[in-house]
């Protein structure tokens, strides 16, 4: 019998700190790159493109956010990433959306969905006690960083055709999962689900679910 999911997009729903945020915080102390000020000078070249510049692939920007973090040794990355996720993301983690994750940990295998990478999600994913965890991971090359996200690439515009793939693999039953998110780009993933309900929604997102009569949570 195929099992039922939750399905909870980090990003929004559960933390209101977006990836960027930490992308930011690791290149800045990364003391392998040239240095501090060009480290900061590159990732803010990349603003312009992640904010509806040249760069037309959904996943494009996910992947120049992370070339800071080149060089960049595997131990220290994970030691990095955790610390990130206990001083700035942990902490901060919604509450509705904690309290959803723990009511679905009773009778649903819940996945945690990030565009984030896996140094900063998995403290978080065993903070919360998930069951699975589908986010980004660097590419990793002599106990380094390249600089470059080791594929598939998760982004912000995970749709409805990604959720279907997964459930295939996974013999998960999607009529009978839920979907947990909070972004504009998550509507899709929100409407595969049997059971969507945005939470903290942003606007655009927030009409989409009165107009569905998706439940909307806050807080």
């Amino acid at each position: 019998m195929p099992e039922k999911a939750a399905f909870f997009r980090l990003e929004g729903a559960l933390s209101p700190v977006p990836t960027m945020a930490s992308a930011a915080w690791l290149a800045g102390h990364n003391p392998r790159l040239r240095s501090r000020v060009a480290r900061l000078g590159d990732l803010a070249l990349t603003a312009p493109l992640l904010l509806g510049g040249p760069l037309k692939s959904p996943g494009a920007g996910t992947r120049v956010t992370w070339m800071g973090l080149r060089d960049l040794g595997e131990d220290r990355l994970v030691e990095m990433g955790r610390e990130f996720a206990e001083r700035f993301l942990i902490p901060r983690l919604r509450p509705a959306g904690v309290r959803l994750v723990r009511e679905a940990k009773k009778d649903h295998t819940v996945i945690l969905l990030s565009s984030n990478i896996a140094a900063v999600v998995e403290p978080i994913a065993a903070h919360l006690g998930v069951d699975e965890v589908v986010c980004n991971r660097m590419e990793m090359r002599h106990g380094r960083a390249t600089g470059r996200l080791a594929e598939p690439v998760i982004h912000g515009h995970v749709g409805s055709e990604w959720a279907r793939r997964f459930a295939e693999e996974r013999g998960i039953d999607l009529k009978a999962s839920s979907a947990y998110a909070g972004l504009d780009e998550d509507t899709l993933l929100l409407s595969a689900a049997g059971f969507p309900c945005a939470v903290h929604p942003r606007r655009h997102l927030r009409h989409v679910a009165a107009d569905l009569h998706w439940p909307i949570v806050e807080g």
